[in-house]
């Protein structure tokens, strides 16, 4: 399939953006690196960064070199054609489609007791909150881009917190 006719995805930008940033990546390479940073802003199971990668490659957004013995390791760069469509997706400033996760919230929805998922919710965002300031007082050492995306997760933690406190409260948010 020509590189043009791919179907992208956000996690193959997360692929692509992580191999770019780090020149090659193993699938495994990228598990550590997404632990790191990006799954901070974007959930997804390291089976689909191995998945991902591979089909990437199959469609020549990717080179792979795999290794001729023992492991067998697939290392991959990015090609001209994916650095073309990862910087066509970051210039791209049409609104993407929202997709909030959160299982509390989901809990919720469903009929889950408010006083009794409140503690647990507060406990979780609390430490998010707390991981999320860490690394922004280490900010100066970060890329304008990641130090705004890390802004806003410290801003969605506040939210959070202030919502599952009033519940807790048995105020109505």
């Amino acid at each position: 399939m020509p590189a043009g006719d791919v179907r992208l995805t956000p996690t193959s930008y997360v692929v692509l953006g992580l191999i770019e940033a780090m020149g090659s990546a193993t699938p495994y390479d990228l598990k550590l690196a997404a632990r790191q940073g990006v799954s901070n802003l974007w959930a997804l199971p390291h089976t689909q960064l191995y998945s991902e990668s591979a089909r990437l490659a199959a469609a020549g957004l990717l080179s792979e070199r795999r290794e001729e013995g023992g492991r067998r390791r697939r290392t991959y760069r990015l090609t001209a054609a994916g650095r073309r469509r990862l910087e066509a997706w970051r210039v791209d400033a049409a609104p993407p489609s929202w997709e909030l996760r959160d299982a509390g919230l989901l809990k919720l929805f469903f009929g889950g007791d408010p006083a009794s998922l409140a503690p647990a919710q507060i406990e979780a965002h609390e430490e998010r909150l707390a991981e999320y300031e860490r690394l922004q007082a280490a900010g100066e050492r970060l890329p304008d881009g990641m130090r705004l995306a890390l802004a806003s997760g410290v801003g969605h933690e506040r939210e959070y917190l202030r919502f599952w406190r009033a519940i807790a409260a048995g105020d109505t948010p």
